[in-house]
């Protein structure tokens, strides 16, 4: 009995120091990859890379995996019901991937215990079972920045205090940072969302854009009762790659904006001059206005992507003037007169005078699109009342 004993004893003994040992062997780090040129890659992305010297393993865990062959992707995007999943790669062969594309990556040793390297690697592997790995992604609350720094939280036995930061940020200013020199990008993005984006947040929330989280783990600590330690242990340069420039393009938005301006003015100058309408270019300007209004309509109704249902520019891209434009090519080519444009002179003219007191930062393009709306419809006014006379 005595031998049963000292033998499961030695077992136990055995069983524990190879589990330290281990652990020893095992290094977590935080990858950081700076941003590509395409949409998708202007804000970088964030993974963790799981080094064990005893097995020989070297494995990047990535929140950021999705297919555009997933079924109905474009649709399921639109209404922010995208599935993005955890991937699992060697080390080497992300290196290469982000080699090539032409952005760098950084890498943060993190400074964890033997216990919570073991337990961060089970939960890793554990999200990483098919029936775990998908999750439903979410840009602002729930990406894969904020899943990689999660799960090492939810692995630590203490908590990570990180500093505070005294600038006031919101998730406009964050992702203008981010959109510097992709003008159409950005302008994009402005369209969609809503006044939620231009309030104030904390820490935590800015978090959601890899070097924001980058920059709070290089000074942050860990709390484990009554040591505290740093959250990173060192911080190399994974690789080092030439940043691809994105071509830019000189019609850029607000250039764009505002040939369009001209040739309102223009087209309404011709009307007046030659007392005619011109109804084609009626109907080319209120359908684009009335197109665009449907996709900002679809996100402030239907969508479930952050901040787009506070978006104050659905008073001006609606679909509403799509759906009175049979009405109002057919009283243009009839030369009859239509109270839509009189409705739309006071609704315009007050919606810019609103613009700068509503708490949502407007893109400056949209006024040069607002005016050429206003011109368009103050010409028809000026053509009926000048019949009148």
């Amino acid at each position: 009995m005595r031998k049963f004993l000292w033998l499961f004893v030695w077992l136990v003994g055995w069983n524990l120091l190879g589990h330290a040992a281990s652990a020893d062997s095992i290094r977590f780090s935080l990858l950081t990859c700076a941003p590509g040129t395409e949409i998708y890659a202007l804000f970088g992305h964030t993974a963790l890379r799981y080094e064990n010297y005893s097995t020989k393993e070297d494995w990047v865990y990535n929140y950021g995996m999705f297919s555009f062959r997933t079924p109905h992707f474009v649709w399921r995007f639109v209404k922010g019901e995208t599935d993005y999943q955890l991937g699992k790669i060697p080390t080497i062969f992300f290196q290469e991937e982000y080699a090539q594309r032409g952005s760098s990556v950084y890498q943060q040793e993190l400074n964890l215990s033997a216990e919570e390297k073991l337990r961060l690697y089970r939960l890793l592997e554990e999200n990483y079972r098919p029936k775990n790995r998908v999750y439903r992604y979410n840009y602002f609350y729930d990406n894969c920045t904020s899943r990689a720094r999660d799960k090492v939280e939810e692995s630590l036995s203490g908590k990570v205090v990180y500093p505070v930061n005294e600038e006031v940020k919101t998730f406009r200013d964050i992702i203008h940072e981010y959109t510097d020199g992709h003008a159409w990008s950005e302008f994009g993005i402005d369209l969609c969302l809503g006044s939620e984006a231009d309030e104030p947040i904390d820490e935590r929330k800015q978090m959601f854009a890899p070097f924001y989280l980058l920059a709070f783990a290089r000074d942050a600590h860990i709390h484990r009762g009554g040591e505290t330690v740093p959250f990173v242990k060192a911080e190399t340069q994974l690789v080092k790659a030439k940043k691809k420039d994105a071509v830019a393009s000189w019609l850029s938005p607000m250039t764009c904006a505002l040939m369009l301006l001209l040739v309102t003015v223009l087209v309404t100058c011709w009307s007046i001059r030659k007392k005619k309408v011109m109804w084609m270019w009626d109907a080319l300007l209120f359908g684009a206005q009335g197109l665009g209004g449907c996709i900002i309509a679809f996100l402030f109704f239907f969508s479930v992507h952050p901040t787009v249902g506070s978006n104050w520019l659905i008073l001006l891209f609606n679909p509403l003037p799509l759906l009175y434009l049979p009405f109002l090519i057919y009283k243009g080519v009839k030369g009859k007169k239509d109270g839509f444009h009189r409705v739309n002179v006071v609704y315009l003219t007050l919606f810019i005078i609103i613009m700068p007191f509503v708490q949502q930062k407007f893109p400056t393009t949209i006024l040069p699109l607002a005016l050429s709306l206003l011109i368009c419809s103050a010409g028809h006014l000026y053509l009926y009342y000048k019949k009148q006379s």
